[in-house]
């Protein structure tokens, strides 16, 4: 017998949204919860943590492993077990904090608090703090807006907002349900959040600790399950996007890329629409050339000021790719002799058709952000560097593209760094090298060779822990951030969860990352 909220899930397999993989799972090892009925929020959010603990202890007596599953964007299996999957998505409980609730020493106003159950998606999120009276926004925002709160701040979520973060910078606590009998409050000492009263609603055992804070924001549902997130929100702002076309890769613009000094560009817009925001520069790399404005870059930037009332986004480029027609071309890139050679043609049109200059639109990040598509078989990796890096970087990938050439574009993003201990925007000035194209062997081909070559020259990165990333191991991981950093998060975990409980919630990813690891277990 089932408690009240838990449904079984008759599966046996997963596919993710991206169609990437197909996941094997065990039969009737995967659940759903749904909020169990109740006369208030608290009592139903309390029953809703019952449930998660009887689902570990379910786990444990039948020797299986679990993970939450948020809207399946991860491209890795970084959030799939081989045991079962819980499905989060109708967890989405929200609300504000009022004053009895903040810390006395809370550094912002309590109407920047916002609580977040773990299912609830950004869009969401976006919509109900646009209906707050007066309206309010989140930070910052990856490209989509369709994962699960938990899910996009569990792999390091980011847009290119260089003076925020990713989505992780801008959460202040965390509920974690981390045993059978046990779940816990965790957010920061040096800047505590919320007041024992909130602890006590929640039910929970209270923990202020920095270290392990930061080394829970990024864990890829391995440290226990997410119930809760709170999130720093501030007073909804007006963004202002532009796209600019045909930029030559000279000096101005490398000067731009790795100090941030955005003047010698004189971009359209400057000055008349509050401070900038996101910057971001795409790349042709089959039509690439310094000095060249034809063969040159892309850019995407928005300013950021107060909200103001403003008309509806009318974008005059409406070009997507078909989903059949991607896993077509995957295919035959893949089966087709010779098919190397069609790459540069593909891609050129596609450069041609959806990337081209544009009038300025304005919205809200709920505006903005809110075209969230899926285009069939893509793929998709993403490497963080330190911003100075990123002209070398570029031009590594240009040459790697000659050998193996890359069905798709280059664009690179630049994101204020983050604390979390293994998070991938980890450089303080984080640049954020996205590869986007077609699946296939010609894309991994590709990838592995911009890997090694990066090894090759000496220049330092971490990748997208939700994004392909099929190189990384023990080694490459430590070399990445750091015995020092690496060691804690695995001290961190060992804190919080019991080695039974560990197993529960370890998977292949992590074991190949070496970041499975019992402390003081008898070997």
């Amino acid at each position: 017998m089932l408690p009240e909220g838990i449904t079984q899930l008759p599966i046996q397999q997963w596919t993710n949204k991206h169609e990437n993989f197909t996941h094997p799972l065990v039969q009737d090892a995967s659940f759903k919860l749904r909020n169990p009925p109740g006369q208030s929020h608290k009592e139903r959010y309390r029953k809703t943590t019952q449930n998660f603990q009887w689902l570990i202890q379910h786990a444990l007596d039948n020797n299986l492993r679990l993970r939450a599953m948020g809207s399946g964007w991860s491209f890795t299996k970084v959030g799939v077990t081989e045991g079962g999957l819980i499905d989060t998505a109708s967890l989405n409980f929200s609300f504000p904090l009022t004053q009895k609730y903040v810390h006395p020493n809370y550094q912002n106003s309590p109407e920047d608090l916002y609580f977040l159950q773990c299912g609830t998606i950004i869009y969401e999120i976006n919509n109900r703090l646009d209906a707050k009276n007066p309206p309010r926004s989140i930070k910052a925002s990856g490209a989509s807006n369709g994962q699960t709160v938990a899910g996009a701040l569990s792999t390091g979520t980011h847009g290119a907002a260089f003076n925020v973060g990713a989505i992780p910078d801008f959460v202040v606590g965390l509920h974690l349900v981390t045993g059978p009998d046990t779940h816990v409050w965790l957010e920061r000492a040096s800047s505590p959040a919320v007041s024992q009263e909130f602890v006590n609603w929640l039910d929970a055992t209270l923990i202020r600790d920095d270290d392990l804070f930061y080394a829970a924001l990024v864990s890829f549902g391995s440290f226990g399950f997410i119930h809760g997130v709170m999130i720093e929100t501030e007073p909804q702002f007006l963004l202002t996007e532009h796209r600019v076309a045909k930029i030559p890769y000279d000096a101005t613009l490398q000067k731009a890329m790795t100090q941030q000094d955005f003047a010698g560009l004189q971009l359209p817009g400057t000055g008349q629409n509050g401070e900038l925001y996101h910057f971001e520069v795409l790349f042709n790399i089959h039509d690439f050339a310094p000095n060249d404005p034809d063969k040159g870059a892309f850019l995407k930037y928005m300013f950021k000021k107060p909200v103001e009332p403003h008309p509806p986004i009318l974008r005059t480029n409406d070009f997507t790719y078909g989903d059949d027609l991607l896993g077509i071309i995957s295919t035959v890139l893949d089966r087709l002799p010779g098919s190397g050679l069609l790459i540069p043609t593909l891609v050129n049109a596609m450069f041609g058709l959806a990337f081209e200059a544009q009038d300025p639109v304005q919205g809200t990040v709920r505006e903005i952000f809110n075209y969230t598509k899926f285009r069939g078989k893509v793929a998709s990796a993403a490497i963080g560097i330190d911003i100075a890096d990123s002209p070398k970087a570029l031009e590594t990938i240009v040459e790697v593209n000659k050998q193996k050439p890359f069905p798709g574009g280059l664009s690179l993003r630049y994101v204020k760094g983050t604390q979390a201990t293994l998070g991938f925007t980890k450089f303080p000035n984080s640049c954020v090298l996205e590869m986007d194209g077609v699946d296939g062997d010609k894309a991994r081909e590709f990838y592995e060779a911009v890997w090694n070559k990066f090894e090759q020259e000496g220049i330092p990165y971490t990748l997208h822990w939700g994004k392909i990333n099929f190189n990384l191991n023990t080694t490459r991981v430590r070399n990445m951030y750091s015995d020092t950093a690496v060691d804690a998060w695995i001290d961190a975990r060992n804190q919080l969860l019991t080695p039974p409980v560990l197993e529960v919630f370890n998977n292949k990813f992590i074991e190949a990352c070496g970041l499975d690891k019992v402390l003081g277990a008898i070997v």
